[in-house]
């Protein structure tokens, strides 16, 4: 049996021009774009962009009304002040701070932001999972 992946996280976006404005002030750089979609690589997955109805009707669901919000993707890094950096970054492109970076119960650093389009991510440095030199994690050392 194949192993558990995930190769491709696609975000539903209002206006693509203003989300991919967003990721690559954010320090992203496109992979590949074609007309209705752009794709980030990040790692071992890529990051797509794709407008809402067209991600809806691609799902076999036009007319869906896709939400935001119910879901986080996570960004670690190895400091605080590196947090505190991507944090700041996110911001000056235009993302809203939902709460600023801070030592969380667990033992680790962190903060959440969200996309123009209300897509959650948090910020964090977990000392339990450190991260290597290519930005992969590995969960629990």
């Amino acid at each position: 049996m194949p192993a558990p992946r995930v190769s491709f996280i696609t975000l539903g976006v209002a206006d693509l021009a203003r989300s991919r404005a967003f990721y690559e002030a954010w320090g992203w750089r496109p992979a590949q774009a074609q007309e209705g979609i752009v794709f980030f690589q990040a790692n071992g997955v890529v990051i797509g962009l794709f407008g809402r109805e067209d991600l809806a009707a691609d799902q076999g669901r036009p007319g869906a009304a896709l939400g935001t919000g119910a879901m986080t993707l996570a960004q670690n890094y190895p400091t605080e002040a590196e947090v505190d950096a991507v944090v700041d970054q996110a911001l000056a492109a235009g993302a809203t701070l939902l709460k600023r970076p801070e030592k969380v119960f667990w033992g680790g650093y962190s903060g959440y932001v969200a996309d123009p389009d209300g897509h959650v991510w948090e910020v964090a440095m977990n000392p339990f999972s450190p991260v290597g030199p290519d930005g992969t994690v590995a969960f629990g050392g």
